[in-house]
Parts: C-alpha cells; structure tokens; sequence
C-alpha cells in the first residue's frame, strides 16, 4: 500500500465506486478512475497507477457483467468469442504501450468520439430496438466475423495501449455491428471488457506494476458501484443508457481535449 492520507483513501474509493456504476451503464469508467488515480497518487511511476487501476476496474466490470447476464439477452457463447479475441488484443497493446505517444492518439480518438456523438444525436432510433432483437434473430456469419475481429481485436488492442472510452466503444461497436439495443449491447460489452481488462492486467503483473493492497480497497467499492450501475441500465431501459452515453462521450472528449491542450 502506498504511503497516503486516509481521507486520499476515501476519495479514491469514491471515485472507484462511481467510475464502477458508469463503466456499468454505459462504459468509460476510465474516464473517471485513472485522473483520480493520477491526481491522488502523484509520486507513484504512471506504470503502476495504470496497473492499479486495471485490477480495481476487472472487478467491478466482472460484477457488472453477472447482474447482467442473469437478467439481459445475451448470446454468452458469441460474447466469449469476442472476449478471447479482445484478451488477445489487449495483452498485445500492453505490450506496446511503452512506444506510443498519447498524444498522438488524443487528437485521432477525439474525432472519433464527436463522430459517433453526432451519429447518435442524429439517429434517435440508434440503439432502442425492442430488447432481445439482438439475440432472438440470427447473425449474418460477416457480422460476427467483423465483431471477433475489429470489436474483440482491434478495441482490446486500444485498452491495453491506451484504455480511456474503451467500455464506450465497445457500447458502440457492438450496437452498429451486430444490430443489439443499447442495454443488451452494455451486457455484451461488459463479458468482453473482463477479458481486456484481464489481458492487460496480466501483462501488468507480470511487469510488476500493480499496488495490490490499494486496488483490493478500491475494488469493493468499483464492484458495488458496478452491480447498482447494471440493476439501473436494466430497469430503466435504452434511452437512459443513451443519455448517459452521450454524456460520457462529451466528458471523454472533454478530458482528452484537456490533456491535449496541456501535454
């Protein structure tokens, strides 16, 4: 554990416990757990705050993903596929994060982002299809195909490399490309968010990077975060996750605007 105050402390499982309940509805929790691990634990190497918070973020993903699955239409053998996919992507990107710059990426994902807030601002049916659509119906092989490859492959790259909006974008993904409303699409992302944060986790550890003790506090308060964040998605239905999905994508922008103008 490293050397903080307890009101640091507190803070941080706060922020875990609210990072766990929008990672939940909509994806992103990074947005939030990562700058408060950064601001909170200002002397600690970078590599171990982004191990840390690979091992708080697995398991409030991982509680997040059980309250759905015993509730929301999901194809669990099609998701795995597309987890293994994504633990192989993401082990591979945490490899590679040492050589790349973020700011080489902040200006590409920030254009992506308004990009996909537009499109969802502009189709308002975008999402809300009648839970279950995406389960009952079959897939066309192309589409699954597409869903292992660029969803589980190319994203899971993305969170072990670089990690903010990863839960977002694979709300997104999944929704465009396999034709699932929002809240079946969250269930989804979050089977396949455990395997990326389980890739990068364990490329992490086998670095050495990760402050256990800290994130085994803070993990209690992401789970419980996590669990609340799935029971609401599922009761409240595809235009509450919608809601909050723009509003994470606008304060992902935000922040990544800001570190852009401050790098």
């Amino acid at each position: 554990m490293p050397d903080i105050t307890l009101t640091t402390l507190i803070l941080l499982c706060l922020a875990a416990a609210a990072a766990g309940w929008i990672d939940a509805v909509v994806g992103g929790g990074g947005l939030l757990l990562l700058p408060a691990l950064l601001l909170g634990l200002p002397h600690v190497p970078a590599a171990h705050v982004l191990g840390t918070n690979k091992a708080v973020a697995i398991v409030g993903t991982s509680g997040a993903a059980v309250t759905f699955l015993r509730k929301a239409p999901v194809r669990v053998g099609l998701a795995v596929r597309i987890g293994l996919m994504a633990l192989a992507g993401s082990m591979t990107g945490a490899f590679f994060a040492a050589g790349i710059s973020s700011e080489v990426l902040r200006p590409v994902i920030m254009v992506v982002l308004l990009g996909v807030a537009a499109f969802v601002m502009l189709r308002p049916s975008f999402g809300t299809a009648a839970a279950g659509d995406g389960t009952d119906r079959p897939v066309a092989r192309a589409r699954i195909i597409t869903a292992i490859v660029l969803v589980g492959g190319g994203i899971g790259f993305y969170d072990g490399l670089f990690g903010p909006g990863t839960g977002t974008f694979l709300v997104l993904a999944l929704t465009a490309v396999l034709h699932l409303d929002l809240v079946t699409a969250s269930a989804t992302a979050k089977i396949v968010n455990v395997c990326t944060n389980a890739g990068a986790l364990a490329m992490f550890a086998y670095q050495g990077t990760v402050l256990w003790q800290l994130a085994a506090v803070m993990a209690v308060f992401n789970l419980a975060g996590g669990m609340m964040g799935a029971k609401m998605a599922l009761s409240r239905g595809s235009g509450f996750v919608r809601a909050v999905l723009l509003t994470v994508v606008f304060s992902l922008v935000a922040k990544l605007g800001f570190d852009q103008w401050n790098a």
